[in-house]
């Protein structure tokens, strides 16, 4: 019943997030939705019988995939800092959330490149490059507290240990 409930609900948002997108919703999906308008309960439950087993083979084909709030939060702070408008197909679900502003990390590694601008790789595969000329001091070293949050004009400001930030782009 729970597996029902959660797909009537992933229904009614897939098919209101298709038309925010300007996609046609899958045909399981509004086939799902239209179940909820059959008055007599016996046909109502038939219908839902029938829709439930084309969402199901929907989605084992991979027609349709569902995600979860946590995997969805996740897909976006790993892309924190990328250029990935294909990922706004998370904000379907949740239309009034804020952008992602700020990731907070550990560096995995440290290193500095040709220009003696410091390149820090997080705990969780990001890399993040510095971009002005600022010192680091102390410099940063693995295990550090690495916070990365959005800038003026697209830019991004990394700030390590708590101590003074500078500028930086994700490179990976």
């Amino acid at each position: 019943m729970y597996l029902l409930r959660c797909a009537i609900f992933l229904a009614a948002a897939g098919c209101a997030g298709s038309a925010l997108g300007g996609e046609a919703p899958s045909p399981a999906l509004e086939g799902l939705a239209a179940c909820g308008a059959v008055a007599e309960p016996a046909a109502r439950a038939s219908c839902y019988d029938a829709a439930y087993g084309a969402l199901s083979r929907a989605v084992s084909a991979g027609d349709v995939i569902i995600v979860q709030r946590q995997e969805a939060q996740a897909a976006q702070r790993g892309a924190f800092g990328l250029n990935l408008p294909q990922l706004s197909i998370f904000d379907r679900a949740n239309p009034d959330a804020k952008p992602l502003e700020n990731v907070v990390g550990e560096a995995r590694s440290v290193r500095r490149d040709e220009y003696g601008k410091w390149i820090v790789e997080l705990a969780d595969g990001a890399v993040w490059r510095q971009t002005d000329n600022e010192v680091l001091a102390p410099p940063p070293r693995p295990g550090s507290r690495v916070e990365i949050r959005r800038a003026a004009f697209g830019s991004y400001f990394m700030r390590i240990d708590d101590h003074k930030g500078v500028r930086a782009k994700r490179s990976e």
